[in-house]
């Protein structure tokens, strides 16, 4: 135990120590926010401690080590489990005040060793060390280059199984043929690569399937934190196994996003495709500022204070997973929307403009740089929290609101009205205001009181000195002489130089010196008054400040429930304005909306149509054997797992996607608090996880193509997904070759309904109409709810005709042509079941506006595709001549496949060969 003590005092190796103190001068180490001096008679004494962390350590054999980050308000975090050996990260995410990412890590994990960067923030390391001291382990600060992103990029990249590809053989030889030796170069090469692991295709490989793993771009911190954990884990194997393998040696079988207990877990791609946040760049061209654009933070966030605001994007970012606690948070804003609160509640808001970030001030004043203003946020803190709190005692209906209750037993009036005496009564303010600094009221302290009287009537002293002077100076001297204050340099007297005398030469009066004795007179009995005035104000505001830290607790606290309050208030507002509605919370799989709308699409269309979705997780297994003989309806009304929506191009089914995505994410959003939802009515089930593949973000930065960053986000969500995640897939497998698309398409769909209990939400919008067909998935055998978005056909004479789009599917069907070009379409926007058979691709183009003669050749071409006949496109450009040969062709074509060869008498009655002669004379003598 004395050595892992001593461990936990360094967090430097050896050799990191011996780079360190190499320098003349003494290294500065931060340790639980001090700064130390580490001197040369030190030095032994902490390399010997340094060594002891290697025997402390015992080579790590079943034990996890931990990596931990934290920077301006953002965390990430790595860990490795020895047992499964699997690198669990989470990404970059805000972190409260209070850590509370960080306290569920450790948690959930339980490290033996915990690793952070000499650069964290005093607090985590504080945090860090109390954890690892109460659980006997080891904590460790490494130096600040071994948390470098870029650095954690290349040791990623290093790992094996993201180089070494699945090798898949496909035989395409017949199985006579001799393999054994190659018969060419490139078959030698071939081989040869087979056997040999190429550097550079391995790192290719590992380039692109990094980011199935952890997002590069957006989560710097991630990447840090796993280069320290790997060079970490090097470090050990090396020191125990006497093998320097370097990351290529670890036993590393994957890297698994952690999952938080009790948040919901939203990556980047999720974030940026459902729209929760959009930064827009500002509208000045030399400016980098950004703004809210058009998100459901924008939409929600109406918060009145700081704290508010930064607790809202964390909400959104971390939703519940808590039933118990959703429930009781959707109790707060039910209150807070009932009409006779209105008026209280539009007070209390009024009130919260009042309450600035508080935390920040007190910050401020215990580093010693607080200015007036800090001051008077704090005693103006102190006054509204008071009115706030008689406000929420007139609020009906109240007594099982949890927030008010704790907000009302947190505001403290009479220490609050202590509190803003202490600082009224001390500062002055008028004062500060013209000095530029903190300044005392009178009678607070004697001795200052009558220093500042002799400083206020230094002008009369000065006077009164340089008159005297002036008698004791000759005339012939200089005619006019001034005695001046210099706070920085003293008393003065100031004479002007004659011309007469030299630049290189002063002369002085008899009796003088550079200062006279009246100087130093005053200097003895007056002293340096204003620098005295100033020191001793600063220590009546540092006793101040003593006081004011007694609160400090309750003050943090207060306002922590005041931005949840304002949170609160906030969503009430939203709820009432767009009509939003409060859900209903399950503890099954099922997602079950009426009526929902999209909560961004509804702010910028005229009108919105309402549409029903429903879902349940864990629904039933594909297996054809138990279901030969039973019909599994995909359009009953017990819904599936799996939802695909079909219909024409532009018809709203992307939105359809998005709005359940963000319903859900509405309904669960917050720690503590969950707001109302954009439907008539929603029975929700919690969700753990939301995986989307909606949009591509593609840049010239990364390795992959558009269609490699869709894979990506599609193989993260099939490893990561459960029966409890939520999976959007919009038009996945569109951007390769449309047969190995759909390929892709149906075996995405063959896993997920393969996975049977397990098998997530999923809401999938397609064009792949030709994956239903009996040959590949006959959606009267697969359990999947099908609907499609309608639309109104309109033709030429103003007639309305019957959309395919409600047809149930036929493959023999007569009466599902294709519409003509001409036609006009009409987007209802409505879902409805069933499987859309036609995305109406020729009248889209034509309705935005492609030239007529471009949407009848696209049209005239999808009807030869959908007949088999697209080799009639080659005869448009024959002669009369070229087209007459080619029919007489056809004709002996046809003749000849009209014979009967298949009877043995027939073949011996009748020379195939003679008879053919024949056929070919008599067309050659006709023509």
């Amino acid at each position: 135990m004395a050595r892992r003590t001593r461990a936990r005092s360094t967090g430097l190796d050896a050799s990191d120590l011996e780079n360190e103190l190499r320098g003349s001068s003494p290294k500065k180490v931060r340790w639980q926010g001090n700064v130390t001096a580490t001197t040369e008679s030190e030095k032994i004494e902490t390399i010997e401690s340094t060594e002891e962390i290697c025997e402390s350590l015992d080579r790590l054999p079943g034990k996890v080590c931990l990596t931990v980050l934290c920077r301006h308000g953002r965390i990430s975090c790595a860990y490795y489990h020895p047992t499964e050996s699997i690198i669990y990260v989470l990404e970059d995410t805000q972190e409260s005040r209070q850590f509370d990412n960080i306290n569920m890590v450790l948690d959930q994990c339980q490290p033996d060793v915990v690793l952070t960067s000499s650069q964290s923030d005093d607090d985590l390391i504080s945090l860090l060390q109390g954890r690892m001291e109460a659980s006997a382990g080891i904590f460790q600060i490494r130096p600040h280059k071994e948390f470098v992103a870029h650095r954690g990029r290349e040791r990623f990249l290093s790992l094996k199984f993201l180089s070494e590809l699945e090798h898949i053989e496909c035989n395409l030889q017949s199985d006579d043929s001799d393999n054994s030796a190659p018969r060419n170069a490139y078959e030698f090469m071939k081989q040869r690569s087979a056997n040999t692991i190429d550097p550079t295709m391995a790192r290719w490989n590992a380039a692109i399937r990094m980011a199935n793993f952890a997002s590069v771009e957006k989560s710097p911190l991630c990447m840090a934190s796993i280069g320290a954990l790997l060079d970490f884990l090097v470090r050990e194997r090396a020191a125990g196994d006497l093998d320097d393998a370097g990351i290529e040696g670890l036993d590393v079988r994957n890297v698994m996003a952690m999952n938080l207990d009790g948040f919901m877990q939203i990556n980047a791609d999720a974030l940026y495709s459902l729209q929760v946040f959009e930064n827009e760049s500002h509208a000045s061209i030399h400016s980098d500022k950004t703004k809210e654009g058009l998100s459901l933070f924008g939409i929600l966030d109406t918060t009145r204070t700081t704290l508010g605001r930064a607790l809202m994007r964390t909400w959104l970012l971390r939703p519940s997973l808590s039933t118990n606690v959703i429930e009781a948070r959707h109790n707060a804003v039910e209150c807070l929307m009932y009409p006779q609160n209105l008026p209280v509640v539009s007070g209390i808001a009024v009130h919260l403009q009042g309450i600035k970030d508080i935390p920040r001030v007190l910050r401020t004043l215990k580093a010693g740089k607080a200015v007036a203003s800090d001051w008077q946020k704090l005693m103006k803190f102190t006054y509204h929290s008071a009115i706030i709190r008689d406000a929420l005692v007139e609020l009906s209906r109240s007594e099982l609101v949890d927030i008010i209750g704790r907000l009302t037993e947190a505001l403290d009036i009479g220490s609050y009205k202590e509190l803003g005496n202490i600082i009224n009564n001390t500062i002055d303010w008028e004062e500060s205001s013209f000095a530029g600094r903190v300044c005392v009221r009178s009678h607070i302290d004697e001795e200052l009181d009558q220093r500042k009287r002799v400083y206020h009537g230094i002008d009369s002293v000065l006077s009164t000195v340089a008159a005297q002077i002036s008698n004791a100076v000759p005339s012939n001297f200089t005619p006019s002489l001034n005695v001046v204050y210099f706070p920085q340099l003293g008393y003065l007297v100031c004479i002007p130089m004659p011309q007469s005398w030299p630049e290189t030469q002063i002369q002085l009066p008899d009796g003088w010196t550079l200062q006279s004795a009246e100087m130093h007179d005053m200097d003895e009995h007056i002293g340096d008054l204003h620098p005295s005035i100033v020191d001793r104000e600063i220590e009546i505001i540092q006793g101040l400040l003593e006081q004011v830290l007694g609160f400090e607790d309750g003050v943090i606290r207060a306002c922590d429930l005041c931005a949840e309050l304002d949170c609160l208030i906030s969503f009430a507002e939203t709820s009432e304005s767009f009509n939003y509605s409060r859900p209903r919370m399950v503890k099954e799989s099922v997602l079950w909306i009426t009526q929902g709308r999209h909560p961004l699409q509804e702010q910028v269309v005229d009108t919105f149509v309402e549409n029903d979705l429903h879902i349940v997780g864990g629904g039933p297994n594909l297996d054809h054997s138990d279901n030969e003989n039973e019909d599994i309806d995909g359009d009953s009304t017990h819904p599936a797992s799996i939802l695909i929506c079909t219909g024409a191009n532009a018809c709203g089914k992307s939105v359809y996607l998005k709005q359940a995505a963000l319903i859900q994410i509405l309904a669960q959003v917050s720690l503590r608090w969950s707001s109302f939802v954009p439907a008539k009515a929603a029975t929700l089930g919690i969700v753990d996880k939301i995986f989307t593949r909606i949009q591509t973000r593609e840049s010239v930065s990364r390795v992959q193509s558009a269609f490699m960053i869709d894979l990506n986000q599609v193989s993260f969500a099939l490893r990561n997904c459960t029966s409890r995640s939520l999976v959007l897939l919009d038009e996945f497998g569109k951007g390769t070759a449309p047969a190995d698309g759909v390929g892709l398409f149906c075996g995405v769909l063959k896993h997920l309904l393969g996975r049977r209990a397990t098998c997530p939400m999923v809401i999938i919008a397609t064009h792949f109409h030709e994956a239903f067909r009996k040959q590949l998935m006959d959606r009267n055998k697969v359990p999947i709810t099908f609907v499609h978005m309608q639309v109104l056909i309109t033709e030429d004479s103003d007639t309305l005709e019957d959309t395919p789009s409600g047809t149930p599917w036929d493959e023999h069907s007569s009466n599902l042509g294709p519409v003509t070009p001409n036609a006009k379409i009409t987007y209802l926007y409505r879902v409805a079941p069933g499987l859309s058979v036609s995305s109406h691709a020729a009248q889209c183009a034509a309705f935005f506006g492609l030239p007529t003669r471009v949407v009848n050749r696209a049209e005239y071409v999808s009807e030869l595709l959908a007949e088999h006949e697209i080799g009639t496109l080659l005869d448009e450009d024959l002669d009369a001549k070229e087209r007459a040969e080619l029919e007489d062709a056809e004709s002996i074509c046809r003749d000849f496949l009209a014979w009967d060869l298949t009877g043995d008498e027939a073949m011996k009655q009748t020379n195939v060969k003679e008879s053919l002669h024949d056929v070919l004379r008599q067309t050659s003598d006709t023509g």
